[in-house]
Protein backbone atom coordinates (compact mmCIF):
# COMPACT_ATOMS: atom_id res chain seq x y z
CA UNK A 1 0.00 0.00 0.00
CA UNK A 2 1.10 3.58 -0.64
CA UNK A 3 1.90 5.97 2.20
CA UNK A 4 -0.31 8.92 3.07
CA UNK A 5 2.16 11.41 1.52
CA UNK A 6 2.97 9.39 -1.60
CA UNK A 7 3.94 11.81 -4.39
CA UNK A 8 4.86 14.72 -2.09
CA UNK A 9 8.40 15.99 -2.79
CA UNK A 10 10.36 17.65 0.00
CA UNK A 11 13.72 19.43 -0.19
CA UNK A 12 15.39 19.11 3.21
CA UNK A 13 18.10 21.70 3.84
CA UNK A 14 18.04 21.15 7.60
CA UNK A 15 20.57 19.44 9.81
CA UNK A 16 20.78 18.03 13.33
CA UNK A 17 18.26 16.13 15.45
CA UNK A 18 15.22 18.45 15.78
CA UNK A 19 14.82 18.98 12.08
CA UNK A 20 15.85 15.50 10.96
CA UNK A 21 13.01 14.24 13.16
CA UNK A 22 10.53 16.40 11.26
CA UNK A 23 11.57 15.10 7.86
CA UNK A 24 11.79 11.53 9.18
CA UNK A 25 8.10 11.78 10.09
CA UNK A 26 7.26 13.06 6.60
CA UNK A 27 9.43 10.42 4.91
CA UNK A 28 7.84 7.64 6.97
CA UNK A 29 4.46 8.96 5.84
CA UNK A 30 5.54 8.36 2.25
CA UNK A 31 7.02 11.68 1.11
CA UNK A 32 10.09 11.74 -1.13
CA UNK A 33 12.56 13.60 1.12
CA UNK A 34 15.78 14.76 -0.53
CA UNK A 35 18.48 15.87 1.92
CA UNK A 36 20.60 18.69 0.52
CA UNK A 37 24.01 18.42 2.21
CA UNK A 38 27.31 20.25 1.99
CA UNK A 39 29.90 18.38 -0.11
CA UNK A 40 32.41 16.32 1.93
CA UNK A 41 30.93 17.58 5.23
CA UNK A 42 27.26 16.76 5.08
CA UNK A 43 24.85 16.90 7.97
CA UNK A 44 26.99 17.43 11.10
CA UNK A 45 24.94 14.78 12.85
CA UNK A 46 26.56 12.10 10.68
CA UNK A 47 29.99 12.34 12.26
CA UNK A 48 29.62 13.20 15.94
CA UNK A 49 29.60 10.50 18.67
CA UNK A 50 28.06 8.09 19.51
CA UNK A 51 28.94 6.19 16.33
CA UNK A 52 28.22 2.65 15.25
CA UNK A 53 30.89 1.85 12.66
CA UNK A 54 31.18 5.09 10.71
CA UNK A 55 28.10 7.19 11.37
CA UNK A 56 26.26 8.57 14.37
CA UNK A 57 23.73 6.16 15.87
CA UNK A 58 21.11 8.88 16.28
CA UNK A 59 21.57 10.01 12.67
CA UNK A 60 20.90 6.43 11.60
CA UNK A 61 17.63 6.46 13.56
CA UNK A 62 16.44 9.73 12.02
CA UNK A 63 17.22 9.49 8.33
CA UNK A 64 15.67 6.34 6.90
CA UNK A 65 13.51 6.66 3.78
CA UNK A 66 15.43 9.76 2.65
CA UNK A 67 17.73 10.45 -0.29
CA UNK A 68 20.91 12.55 -0.14
CA UNK A 69 22.57 14.85 -2.62
CA UNK A 70 25.39 17.33 -2.07
CA UNK A 71 25.28 20.97 -3.14
CA UNK A 72 27.67 23.78 -2.26
CA UNK A 73 25.13 26.58 -2.02
CA UNK A 74 27.87 29.21 -2.11
CA UNK A 75 28.29 28.34 -5.79
CA UNK A 76 25.96 29.91 -8.35
CA UNK A 77 25.61 26.63 -10.23
CA UNK A 78 24.41 24.94 -7.03
CA UNK A 79 21.85 27.68 -6.46
CA UNK A 80 20.51 27.18 -9.95
CA UNK A 81 20.21 23.44 -9.33
CA UNK A 82 18.32 24.09 -6.11
CA UNK A 83 15.97 26.48 -7.89
CA UNK A 84 15.25 23.83 -10.51
CA UNK A 85 14.51 21.33 -7.75
CA UNK A 86 12.32 23.86 -5.94
CA UNK A 87 10.34 24.43 -9.12
CA UNK A 88 9.14 20.83 -8.91
CA UNK A 89 8.99 20.44 -5.12
CA UNK A 90 6.02 20.65 -2.79
CA UNK A 91 7.97 21.64 0.32
CA UNK A 92 11.31 23.21 1.21
CA UNK A 93 12.40 22.79 4.83
CA UNK A 94 15.38 24.68 6.28
CA UNK A 95 16.89 25.40 9.69
CA UNK A 96 19.52 28.08 9.06
CA UNK A 97 19.64 31.23 11.18
CA UNK A 98 17.27 33.96 9.99
CA UNK A 99 18.53 35.72 6.87
CA UNK A 100 20.95 33.04 5.65
CA UNK A 101 18.71 31.73 2.86
CA UNK A 102 17.81 35.28 1.80
CA UNK A 103 21.50 36.20 1.54
CA UNK A 104 22.01 33.15 -0.66
CA UNK A 105 19.18 34.33 -2.89
CA UNK A 106 17.16 31.26 -1.89
CA UNK A 107 14.59 32.77 0.48
CA UNK A 108 10.85 32.28 0.23
CA UNK A 109 10.22 35.38 -1.88
CA UNK A 110 12.77 34.26 -4.47
CA UNK A 111 11.72 30.61 -4.63
CA UNK A 112 7.99 31.34 -4.58
CA UNK A 113 8.52 33.18 -7.87
CA UNK A 114 9.92 29.96 -9.29
CA UNK A 115 7.12 27.88 -7.75
CA UNK A 116 4.07 29.69 -6.30
CA UNK A 117 2.81 26.36 -4.94
CA UNK A 118 5.91 25.83 -2.80
CA UNK A 119 5.48 25.47 0.96
CA UNK A 120 8.59 26.91 2.60
CA UNK A 121 9.17 26.08 6.27
CA UNK A 122 11.90 27.71 8.37
CA UNK A 123 12.47 26.12 11.79
CA UNK A 124 14.83 27.85 14.21
CA UNK A 125 15.44 28.35 17.90
CA UNK A 126 13.74 31.72 18.29
CA UNK A 127 11.89 32.25 15.02
CA UNK A 128 12.32 34.79 12.22
CA UNK A 129 11.19 37.79 14.30
CA UNK A 130 11.67 39.04 17.84
CA UNK A 131 14.71 40.27 19.80
CA UNK A 132 16.24 36.77 20.14
CA UNK A 133 15.98 35.77 16.48
CA UNK A 134 19.73 35.91 15.79
CA UNK A 135 20.86 34.38 19.09
CA UNK A 136 22.44 30.92 19.27
CA UNK A 137 20.87 28.30 21.49
CA UNK A 138 20.24 24.69 22.38
CA UNK A 139 17.42 22.74 23.98
CA UNK A 140 18.26 23.85 27.53
CA UNK A 141 18.07 27.50 26.48
CA UNK A 142 14.68 27.15 24.80
CA UNK A 143 13.03 25.37 27.74
CA UNK A 144 14.60 27.90 30.10
CA UNK A 145 13.13 30.90 28.31
CA UNK A 146 9.70 29.28 28.07
CA UNK A 147 9.46 28.81 31.85
CA UNK A 148 9.67 25.01 31.69
CA UNK A 149 13.09 24.33 33.20
CA UNK A 150 12.30 26.36 36.31
CA UNK A 151 9.32 24.08 36.91
CA UNK A 152 11.08 20.73 36.57
CA UNK A 153 12.36 20.36 40.12
CA UNK A 154 11.10 21.03 43.62
CA UNK A 155 14.04 23.14 44.77
CA UNK A 156 16.40 23.57 41.82
CA UNK A 157 15.85 23.19 38.06
CA UNK A 158 16.37 19.63 36.82
CA UNK A 159 17.56 19.15 33.23
CA UNK A 160 15.26 16.66 31.42
CA UNK A 161 16.71 13.40 30.16
CA UNK A 162 15.59 14.03 26.58
CA UNK A 163 15.87 17.15 24.37
CA UNK A 164 12.27 18.25 24.78
CA UNK A 165 12.38 21.33 22.54
CA UNK A 166 14.27 19.47 19.82
CA UNK A 167 11.72 16.69 19.55
CA UNK A 168 8.76 19.02 19.89
CA UNK A 169 9.67 21.34 17.03
CA UNK A 170 10.15 18.29 14.84
CA UNK A 171 6.56 17.23 15.46
CA UNK A 172 5.11 20.76 15.24
CA UNK A 173 6.99 21.49 12.01
CA UNK A 174 5.66 18.30 10.43
CA UNK A 175 2.16 19.24 11.59
CA UNK A 176 2.51 22.73 10.11
CA UNK A 177 3.70 21.35 6.78
CA UNK A 178 0.80 18.90 6.61
CA UNK A 179 -1.67 21.70 7.36
CA UNK A 180 -0.10 23.88 4.65
CA UNK A 181 -0.39 21.03 2.13
CA UNK A 182 -4.11 20.78 2.88
CA UNK A 183 -4.52 24.56 2.74
CA UNK A 184 -2.81 24.68 -0.65
CA UNK A 185 -5.65 22.66 -2.15
CA UNK A 186 -8.10 25.25 -0.84
CA UNK A 187 -6.27 28.55 -1.44
CA UNK A 188 -4.47 27.50 -4.61
CA UNK A 189 -0.93 28.39 -3.60
CA UNK A 190 1.87 27.61 -1.16
CA UNK A 191 2.89 29.67 1.85
CA UNK A 192 5.69 30.49 4.27
CA UNK A 193 5.89 28.83 7.72
CA UNK A 194 7.92 30.37 10.57
CA UNK A 195 8.60 27.85 13.37
CA UNK A 196 10.29 28.67 16.70
CA UNK A 197 11.47 26.21 19.34
CA UNK A 198 10.75 28.69 22.11
CA UNK A 199 7.22 29.25 20.80
CA UNK A 200 6.69 25.49 20.80
CA UNK A 201 7.91 25.22 24.37
CA UNK A 202 5.69 28.06 25.57
CA UNK A 203 2.70 26.30 24.04
CA UNK A 204 3.73 23.08 25.80
CA UNK A 205 3.81 24.88 29.15
CA UNK A 206 0.03 25.18 29.34
CA UNK A 207 -0.34 23.33 32.66
CA UNK A 208 2.08 25.60 34.51
CA UNK A 209 0.68 28.71 32.85
CA UNK A 210 -2.81 27.63 33.90
CA UNK A 211 -1.63 27.23 37.49
CA UNK A 212 -0.06 30.69 37.35
CA UNK A 213 -3.23 32.31 36.01
CA UNK A 214 -5.24 30.59 38.74
CA UNK A 215 -2.87 31.90 41.41
CA UNK A 216 -1.21 28.53 42.18
CA UNK A 217 2.24 29.95 41.57
CA UNK A 218 4.21 27.81 43.98
CA UNK A 219 2.34 24.52 43.62
CA UNK A 220 4.30 21.49 42.43
CA UNK A 221 1.82 18.62 42.75
CA UNK A 222 2.90 16.85 39.58
CA UNK A 223 6.63 17.50 39.76
CA UNK A 224 7.55 15.70 42.95
CA UNK A 225 5.49 17.27 45.70
CA UNK A 226 2.54 14.86 45.66
CA UNK A 227 2.88 11.38 47.22
CA UNK A 228 0.41 9.98 44.69
CA UNK A 229 2.46 11.20 41.70
CA UNK A 230 6.05 10.27 42.45
CA UNK A 231 8.81 7.70 42.22
CA UNK A 232 9.84 5.29 44.95
CA UNK A 233 12.89 3.08 45.29
CA UNK A 234 12.47 -0.63 45.87
CA UNK A 235 14.50 -3.20 47.81
CA UNK A 236 16.79 -3.98 44.84
CA UNK A 237 17.65 -0.32 44.18
CA UNK A 238 15.28 -0.02 41.23
CA UNK A 239 12.33 2.36 41.01
CA UNK A 240 8.58 2.42 40.57
CA UNK A 241 6.56 5.35 39.25
CA UNK A 242 3.20 6.08 40.86
CA UNK A 243 0.59 8.10 38.97
CA UNK A 244 -2.49 7.61 41.11
CA UNK A 245 -4.16 11.00 40.78
CA UNK A 246 -7.67 9.54 40.97
CA UNK A 247 -9.02 8.17 44.26
CA UNK A 248 -9.93 4.78 42.79
CA UNK A 249 -6.41 4.11 41.52
CA UNK A 250 -4.89 5.27 44.82
CA UNK A 251 -7.20 2.96 46.76
CA UNK A 252 -6.28 -0.05 44.60
CA UNK A 253 -2.58 0.62 45.19
CA UNK A 254 -2.99 0.97 48.94
CA UNK A 255 -4.95 -2.27 49.12
CA UNK A 256 -2.31 -4.05 47.04
CA UNK A 257 0.39 -2.80 49.40
CA UNK A 258 -1.56 -4.10 52.38
CA UNK A 259 -1.98 -0.54 53.62
CA UNK A 260 -5.68 0.17 53.29
CA UNK A 261 -5.22 2.62 56.16
CA UNK A 262 -3.56 5.02 53.70
CA UNK A 263 -6.59 5.28 51.41
CA UNK A 264 -8.05 8.24 53.26
CA UNK A 265 -4.73 10.06 53.13
CA UNK A 266 -4.81 10.72 49.38
CA UNK A 267 -2.93 13.99 49.47
CA UNK A 268 -5.47 16.46 48.08
CA UNK A 269 -5.84 18.94 50.92
CA UNK A 270 -2.86 17.67 52.92
CA UNK A 271 -0.35 20.16 54.29
CA UNK A 272 3.20 20.13 53.00
CA UNK A 273 4.36 18.41 56.19
CA UNK A 274 1.67 15.73 55.86
CA UNK A 275 2.66 15.10 52.25
CA UNK A 276 6.30 14.62 53.21
CA UNK A 277 5.33 12.23 56.00
CA UNK A 278 3.16 10.20 53.62
CA UNK A 279 5.98 10.00 51.08
CA UNK A 280 8.32 8.70 53.79
CA UNK A 281 5.79 6.05 54.79
CA UNK A 282 5.30 4.93 51.20
CA UNK A 283 9.04 4.76 50.66
CA UNK A 284 9.46 2.53 53.71
CA UNK A 285 6.82 0.14 52.38
CA UNK A 286 8.23 0.00 48.84
CA UNK A 287 11.69 -0.75 50.23
CA UNK A 288 10.39 -4.03 51.61
CA UNK A 289 10.16 -5.77 48.21
CA UNK A 290 11.96 -5.74 44.87
CA UNK A 291 10.59 -3.85 41.91
CA UNK A 292 9.45 -7.01 40.13
CA UNK A 293 7.82 -8.39 43.26
CA UNK A 294 5.76 -5.21 43.49
CA UNK A 295 4.87 -5.39 39.81
CA UNK A 296 3.62 -8.94 40.30
CA UNK A 297 1.44 -7.75 43.18
CA UNK A 298 -0.01 -4.86 41.18
CA UNK A 299 -0.46 -6.62 37.82
CA UNK A 300 -4.10 -7.49 38.51
CA UNK A 301 -4.86 -4.22 40.30
CA UNK A 302 -6.50 -1.27 38.55
CA UNK A 303 -3.77 1.14 39.57
CA UNK A 304 -1.19 3.35 37.83
CA UNK A 305 2.07 1.76 38.94
CA UNK A 306 4.83 1.15 36.40
CA UNK A 307 8.54 0.31 36.44
CA UNK A 308 11.09 3.05 35.85
CA UNK A 309 12.80 1.23 33.01
CA UNK A 310 16.26 1.67 31.56
CA UNK A 311 16.60 2.25 27.81
CA UNK A 312 17.63 -1.40 27.45
CA UNK A 313 14.50 -2.52 29.28
CA UNK A 314 12.33 -0.26 27.13
CA UNK A 315 13.84 -1.78 23.98
CA UNK A 316 12.80 -5.22 25.21
CA UNK A 317 9.38 -4.25 26.56
CA UNK A 318 6.70 -6.70 25.34
CA UNK A 319 4.14 -3.95 24.77
CA UNK A 320 6.41 -2.07 22.35
CA UNK A 321 7.35 -5.34 20.64
CA UNK A 322 3.74 -6.42 20.14
CA UNK A 323 2.82 -2.98 18.80
CA UNK A 324 5.56 -3.13 16.17
CA UNK A 325 7.60 -0.23 17.50
CA UNK A 326 10.89 -1.84 16.43
CA UNK A 327 12.16 -3.02 13.07
CA UNK A 328 15.53 -3.55 11.40
CA UNK A 329 16.86 -2.36 8.08
CA UNK A 330 20.01 -3.18 6.08
CA UNK A 331 22.57 -0.38 5.72
CA UNK A 332 25.41 -0.64 3.14
CA UNK A 333 28.13 0.25 5.68
CA UNK A 334 26.62 -0.27 9.11
CA UNK A 335 24.98 -3.64 8.44
CA UNK A 336 21.61 -4.45 9.97
CA UNK A 337 20.49 -1.54 12.13
CA UNK A 338 17.65 -1.20 14.61
CA UNK A 339 14.97 1.41 14.01
CA UNK A 340 12.19 2.92 16.13
CA UNK A 341 8.94 2.99 14.18
CA UNK A 342 6.78 6.08 13.83
CA UNK A 343 4.16 5.78 16.61
CA UNK A 344 1.22 5.98 14.22
CA UNK A 345 -0.81 2.96 13.10
CA UNK A 346 -2.74 3.53 9.86
CA UNK A 347 -5.28 0.99 8.64
CA UNK A 348 -4.99 1.93 4.95
CA UNK A 349 -1.76 3.93 4.42
CA UNK A 350 0.94 2.28 6.54
CA UNK A 351 4.22 4.02 7.28
CA UNK A 352 7.10 3.31 4.91
CA UNK A 353 10.19 1.23 5.60
CA UNK A 354 11.56 1.50 2.08
CA UNK A 355 15.22 2.44 2.44
CA UNK A 356 18.07 2.85 4.96
CA UNK A 357 19.61 6.21 5.86
CA UNK A 358 21.47 7.45 2.76
CA UNK A 359 25.21 7.74 2.40
CA UNK A 360 26.46 11.29 1.94
CA UNK A 361 25.63 12.35 -1.61
CA UNK A 362 24.43 8.86 -2.52
CA UNK A 363 21.74 10.17 -4.87
CA UNK A 364 23.46 13.25 -6.31
CA UNK A 365 24.06 11.80 -9.77
CA UNK A 366 20.59 10.26 -9.87
CA UNK A 367 18.94 13.60 -9.09
CA UNK A 368 21.06 15.54 -11.56
CA UNK A 369 20.36 13.05 -14.34
CA UNK A 370 16.67 13.51 -13.57
CA UNK A 371 17.20 17.23 -14.26
CA UNK A 372 18.85 16.44 -17.60
CA UNK A 373 22.54 16.64 -16.68
CA UNK A 374 24.80 14.17 -18.48
CA UNK A 375 27.88 12.41 -17.08
CA UNK A 376 30.27 15.00 -18.49
CA UNK A 377 28.38 17.90 -16.87
CA UNK A 378 28.18 16.04 -13.56
CA UNK A 379 31.96 15.50 -13.60
CA UNK A 380 32.44 19.19 -14.35
CA UNK A 381 30.27 20.12 -11.35
CA UNK A 382 32.43 17.87 -9.17
CA UNK A 383 35.65 19.49 -10.38
CA UNK A 384 34.23 22.94 -9.68
CA UNK A 385 33.20 21.99 -6.13
CA UNK A 386 29.50 22.47 -6.83
CA UNK A 387 28.65 18.92 -5.73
Amino acid sequence: MKGALEGIRILDLSRMLPFEYCTMILADLGADVLKIEEPKIGDYMRWIPPKLKEENAIFLLLNRNKRSMTLNLRKEAAKEILKRLAAEADVLFESFRPGVMERLGLGYEELSKVNPNLIYCSSTGYGQTGPYRNEPGHDINYISIAGILERTGLKEPVIPGIPVADMTIGVYSALAILAALLARDRIGKGQYIDMSMTDCMLSYNIANIGDYIAGKREKAELRGEAPYYNVYQTKDGKWLSIGNIEDKFWAEMCEGMGRADLIERHSFGLSDEEKEELKRELQEVFKQKTRDEWLEIFKDKDTCVTPVQTVEEALNDPNFIERGMFFEIDHPKEGRIKQIALPIKFSETPCDRRSPPPLLGEHTAEVLKGLGYDEAKIEELKREGVI
